[in-house]
């Protein structure tokens, strides 16, 4: 009889995980601060160097979770205190209200359709507005609506309305919903766990690349984001897939990505964020796939092309596509406040000029930093959790039975943080089969080789 397992992280790792737990008979909590599993890799459009469709990816694995009846979801919620040892850790989770019962909702949209209030849609990283009551994305699983409790109307009335009226304001969603799923009386609620071992994947935040004044994010609207641009280039995006300016509404006829923005600078993270050089590149052949027409430019400091593919994708898309690569360093980003055109002013680190050139619209592929839950596990100076031993047991915490997968433990990209789940996946069933102090004696050279 094996005990359960707990996966803390609903992204492409954490799913990973859960799925191979319970292809071997594990029962698995896998918990989420979000309302839908997913993770980044759900804003995604496409995947390097293939150019995959994301979401076809993606989206399998995500339904595939409510097929196994030994996957228990817990969506919005957190870690409260975590106590025991490998084999029986106690385990207190806080899952916070939705104010809809989702064992009644069926997620057929009335509500949010004819919610009043709209609010920036973190989704869509604040490129559209979403409701009050809302569902995470189209594909979210689970599909239920939930209620912003910091934009709903009822919950959190403004107070110059709440004076003046004379009982509950709003409410809509209550009226129309046609499976009574609302329920404005939920409370916070304390889960208590059990488990045998935890699996850590709660993955990665960018960066704040407000924090470097020179690049002008958040004071000049058409800088953006890598995450933003990938929201603008996806078909299910704000847009529709269509790469509009912010400021104007028009396409972009020269799109500059500017590499390293807040990474490998001692200044902010001192670490490379390992992904941001295919990425820039899989985005400027989307803009190109999408506006045959339009210059792209990637300034970088070099191009870490280092896996399977990664040097050809970057080759093919100088000769395919016509990207043009700079080797410099951005100093700083101006608007010209008629066209809202920006203007780069770099040092080409080839030549040691410093030259300056005009484009529509600039990418900052911001640095990622890492998002570790509150666990009795050692962090690294930057952030990230501290490995074990990073090349003889990469997903091992120095926490006996606490695994670390993906961002949280390292910058690396989609395929990387798949293979760690599935090796921390094997470690963790061993322990909830009671098997992990086993020793395995294989031959080498005449001699044994214990693991």
């Amino acid at each position: 009889m094996s005990k359960p397992v707990l996966v803390l992280g609903g992204g492409i790792a954490g799913i990973q995980a859960a799925l191979d737990l319970a292809e071997q008979g594990v029962d698995v909590y896998l918990a989420d601060k979000l309302p839908s599993v997913g993770g980044k890799m759900a804003q995604l459009d496409k995947t390097f160097p293939t150019l995959d469709c994301a979401s076809c990816i993606l989206t399998p694995k995500m339904a595939a979770l409510l097929r196994y009846p030994n996957i228990k979801l817990i969506m919005c919620s957190e870690i409260q205190e975590v106590g025991g040892s490998v084999g029986n850790f106690s385990v207190r989770i806080l899952k916070r209200p939705t104010y809809v019962d989702w064992d009644k909702c069926n997620g057929c949209g009335t509500c949010v359709e004819k919610c009043p209030k709209k609010v920036p849609d973190e989704f869509n990283m604040g490129l559209s507005m979403r409701k009050a009551i809302h569902i995470m994305f189209p594909q979210a699983v689970p599909r239920k609506a939930l209620i912003d409790e910091k934009a709903c109307m009822r919950l959190n009335p403004p107070p110059e309305l709440k004076e003046k009226a004379k009982g509950p304001l709003c409410g809509i969603c209550e009226r129309v919903c046609p499976a009574k799923a609302i329920d404005f009386n939920q409370k916070p609620e304390t889960i208590e766990l059990n488990v045998a071992a935890i699996i850590i994947a709660t993955g990665m935040e960018l960066y704040n690349a407000g924090n470097i004044p020179e690049y002008g994010y958040g004071k000049y609207q058409n800088v953006y984001t890598h995450l933003e641009f990938e929201r603008l280039v996806s078909a299910t995006g704000p847009t529709q897939g269509e790469i509009v300016r912010r400021s104007d509404g028009k396409h972009p006829k020269r799109i500059a990505w500017i590499q390293c923005v807040g990474s490998r600078d001692v200044r902010f993270n001192s670490y490379c964020s390992a992904f941001c050089c295919m990425a820039a590149t899989k985005e400027a052949i989307l803009a190109k796939e999408h506006l045959p027409d339009v210059e792209c430019t990637i300034y970088y400091m070099d191009i870490r092309a280092f896996g399977k593919g990664f040097n050809e994708f970057v080759e093919r898309a100088k000769r395919e596509f016509g990207i043009r690569y700079v080797r410099g360093k951005v100093v700083k980003i101006d608007e010209d406040p008629k066209t809202k055109n920006l203007v780069l002013t770099y040092e080409d680190t080839a030549s040691s000029y410093m030259k300056k050139e005009e484009y529509d619209m600039v990418v900052l592929a911001v640095a990622v930093r890492p998002s570790p839950p509150p666990l009795p596990v050692d962090l690294t100076a930057d952030g990230f959790i501290k490995l074990r031993d990073p090349y003889l047991d990469p997903v091992s915490t120095t926490k006996e039975g606490i695994f670390v997968v993906g961002v949280v433990a390292g910058a690396k990209d989609i395929p990387d943080s798949v293979t760690e789940a599935s090796a921390a996946a094997a470690r963790a069933a061993l322990i909830a089969k009671g098997m992990h102090e086993a020793l395995i004696s294989i031959p080498v050279d005449g001699g044994d080789c214990h693991v």
